[in-house]
């Protein structure tokens, strides 16, 4: 428990540390420890990398999956690590819709049996099209997903510790710099006029000696006063302690002097050994960002194969509708015998009904029959 509760309390040290470095980061009072340009070009084809990564993986999903409700329902099937259940595509349910009404409109009736062939034809589609969101999801989306819940996530960590290491780093160049400059003014000879007052006390003697000195008798009453003739007043400096000097900002004193002296080396090895960290975390981070192309390299192949997974859906979808065509245009003529039956007049009713003389009257898209010239003449 001793342990445990030293160790939150460096923690604390060290966080609050940090805390002070990047304020005063923000504003302006602390120097920052720059990247060098290859390193900005890097965290930078870092980020673009990851957002658009993000942007793509998004709208492949909204392309794949439409309805936002079965998208959030994936999605938490696989947050939950849970197999997504099977649904039903489009297609399919068209094709079921297709297949119900023309059992109960009936199957043996043209509208019926052109029914029946569309579901068919539908009902294939929604097979293809399933494929493809299958193919698309293991060969696209999952690589991208990964790469944002691996490979980012480790990238990001390791920036985090680097600027961690840029603070402490940071904070150790300042702390040696204020070391310094206190060890520089307390090497330095103190002028007595200047120092005493804040170093030293005089003794009650001393004191009342500078009180009878500090206002000038005239020479008869000076020689009654001291009748023993003039004697040189004698001071007595006492040197405050050690700490009460520290803390009033004197550094005067021999133990001052070792006391920086101790603390400008203390600093330079906790500098050492932030740097020594600094350097080798940058170079963690730094192959890391260099992996971006490697990144780039497996998004490239798993966008090949996408565009082959469409290429071979678009494919199956055209020739299933071409087949369904050829199917409905082999049974348009018995379509129009329906028709004409129904209506009671010939198949052929584009033309005008007989004429007594053996002729045809013109049908009024006929722009040679009467009526047209009628209407040109008028």
């Amino acid at each position: 428990m001793d342990f445990n509760m030293k160790k939150l309390a460096s923690d604390a040290g060290i966080f609050f540390t940090r805390a002070v470095q990047f304020t005063e980061e923000k504003f302006g009072q602390a120097e920052k420890t720059e990247l060098d340009a290859h390193f900005e070009n890097l965290l930078a084809r870092a980020d673009s990398t990851k957002s658009w990564t993000e942007r793509i993986l998004r709208q492949t999903e909204v392309l794949l999956q439409p309805n936002p409700s079965a998208r959030v329902e994936e999605f938490l099937y696989e947050k939950l690590d849970r197999k997504v259940p099977s649904r039903v595509t489009n297609g399919e349910l068209l094709a079921q819709y297709m297949a119900e009404a023309a059992g109960e409109l009936g199957a043996t009736t043209p509208y019926g049996k052109t029914l029946l062939k569309v579901s068919e034809a539908e009902k294939r589609l929604g097979a293809a099209e399933r494929d493809f969101i299958h193919t698309a999801s293991v060969s696209f989306l999952t690589p991208l997903r990964n790469f944002l819940e691996g490979d980012w996530k480790t990238i990001s960590k390791e920036r985090r510790l680097l600027q961690n290491r840029r603070l402490d780093l940071d904070a150790c160049k300042a702390r040696l710099k204020k070391a310094k400059a206190a060890e520089a003014k307390a090497t330095t000879v103190p002028d007595f006029q200047e120092t005493r007052p804040r170093n030293y006390i005089l003794s009650a003697s001393a004191s009342a000696t500078l009180e009878d000195t500090s206002c000038p008798l005239p020479r008869a009453e000076w020689k009654e006063k001291q009748p023993g003739g003039w004697r040189p007043p004698c001071f007595f400096l006492l040197p405050l302690s050690p700490s009460v000097t520290q803390a009033r900002g004197c550094l005067s004193l021999p133990e001052d002097r070792k006391l920086w002296n101790d603390e400008v080396d203390k600093a330079e090895q906790e500098l050492r050994v932030a740097q020594t960290e600094f350097d080798r975390q940058a170079e963690v981070t730094r192959l890391l960002l260099e992996g971006i192309s490697s990144t780039h390299v497996n998004h490239l192949r798993c966008l090949h194969e996408f565009v082959k997974s469409q290429t071979t859906y678009y494919a199956q979808c055209y020739r299933h509708m071409l087949d369904l065509q050829k199917q409905l245009g082999s049974s348009q003529g018995a379509i129009h015998h329906a028709c004409g039956a129904h209506s009671g007049q010939p198949s052929h009713s584009g033309r005008g009904p007989t004429l007594p003389g053996g002729g045809r009257a013109p049908s009024q898209r006929d722009p040679k029959g009467p009526g047209a010239l009628r209407l040109r003449g008028s």
